[in-house]
């Protein structure tokens, strides 16, 4: 912030007391003592604000020996209650003011889980969402959508975006346009691309440059903690830094990032793996080494693609049916696409040779080899004696046997 004003400092420290300050549970608790026991319990259990769960109007009618319409209608009037109180903007003014900013920086549009988990970050504090985020982001949801609703408008049938919360009055012009146009590049590359690839390649595209001066808003609120994973490291500043281009990438209907961090088509089977067999590629494709089937099968399981699991042999049967995996040592698999070869060590040896198109030393055959299969130097040294397939030249390179024309 070398080059900010004054007041931009001002704001900026503003806001960010502001998002230290929120706390959902606590702007609940505050409007709900403004309410009955009765009503309190109904919205509770109505909105999952208190359990596991959101209950039914039967489930609560039976709790308090009421019928199903009558829930209803204290559900309705308790809301209108909450709505009309003379001081309800003093208990939502601050969490008002944190979606307007990060709405603002986010071109105006945010996907809802994508906000929804900002809130939570902002609200717990970073790295303590765990059990209580589920309940948080119900809060959150009842807050916005029943109480902010003048101020945010939930997009729930855009056949751009997937269902998200945006400002009144914003004009989403420049984010369909962008997404339309990024959508269709994806289409025809045909490619994945990690975050920083896909922001630079929307800076490309016509529809950026045309709303440019939209997409580069204020950047004061650290998105960070919601982008945390386990699997990969996101590239946090530049996100922060583009927070209305990253945006359109969460909020895209037809766009996603796999669990490995790479964004492509939805449809796509390395952005959401559909077999078993698509599971194993994108696990080792992402290793970047060969793996032995136990743990394929151990890494797909904690990963959690879906709810299925994968057991040890099912992955090996794939692993052997499917010629784009090789299997390079004892149990281990490699891709075909790293250029792993089937076939025995001598069948590898011979390979090598013949691309070489000349004889070539120990050392060389080895290294070669090393290159196509985990094995021992010792394994390489006793397929070399076989005398059927290979002969010495010079007393220190070895041939093909038969092979006039590697000498």
């Amino acid at each position: 912030m070398e080059n900010s004003s004054i007041l931009d400092q001002i704001i900026s420290n503003h806001q960010a007391e502001e998002v230290a300050k929120l706390d959902g549970v606590e702007v609940i608790n505050n409007l709900f003592s403004e309410l009955s026991e009765r009503e309190r319990d109904v919205l509770s259990r109505r909105f999952g604000l208190a359990g596991e769960k959101r209950e039914t109007l039967e489930e609560i009618g039976k709790v308090h020996k009421l019928t199903r319409e009558r829930i209803r209608q204290i559900e309705t009037s308790s809301i209108k209650r909450l709505r009309l109180l003379e001081n309800l903007d003093d208990y939502l003014s601050g969490l008002k003011n944190v979606i307007t900013h990060l709405l603002e920086e986010h071109g105006g549009l945010m996907e809802k889980e994508y906000l929804f988990n900002n809130l939570v970050n902002f609200s717990l504090g970073a790295g303590k969402r765990g059990d209580n985020e589920t309940k948080h982001k119900r809060y959150f949801d009842f807050l916005i959508s029943r109480l902010l609703h003048d101020e945010f408008e939930e997009i729930n049938n855009s056949p751009y975006f997937k269902n998200s919360f945006k400002l009144k009055y914003q004009s989403l012009e420049h984010l369909e346009e962008l997404a339309e146009e990024l959508l269709q590049k994806i289409k025809e590359t045909k490619k994945i691309f990690l975050t920083d690839e896909l922001i630079n390649l929307s800076k490309e595209l016509d529809a950026y440059k045309k709303h440019q001066a939209k997409f580069n808003q204020p950047t004061n609120l650290d998105v960070s903690g919601a982008l945390a994973n386990d699997l990969f490291e996101e590239k946090i500043e530049l996100i922060n830094q583009n927070k209305a281009i990253y945006s359109i990438f969460q909020a895209a209907r037809e766009i996603e990032q796999n669990r490995f961090g790479h964004w492509g088509q939805a449809s796509s089977r390395e952005i959401k793996p559909k077999t078993i067999n698509d599971k194993i590629y994108l696990v080792l494709k992402n290793s970047g080494k060969p793996m032995h089937f136990a743990e394929i099968a151990d890494r797909i399981n904690q990963i959690s693609f879906d709810r299925k699991k994968a057991n040890a042999a099912t992955v090996h049967n794939e692993l052997i049916l499917d010629e784009k995996y090789i299997l390079v040592g004892r149990g281990l698999y490699g891709l075909k696409e790293w250029g792993y070869r089937k076939g025995t060590v001598a069948d590898v040896i011979e390979k090598v040779i013949t691309e070489a198109g000349r004889a070539l030393s120990r050392e060389e055959i080895i290294e070669k080899v090393l290159g196509q299969r985990l094995v021992k130097k010792a394994t390489i040294n006793l397929a070399l004696m076989n005398r059927e397939k290979f002969e010495l030249v010079g007393g220190d390179k070895y041939y093909l046997k038969n092979s006039a024309e590697i000498k």
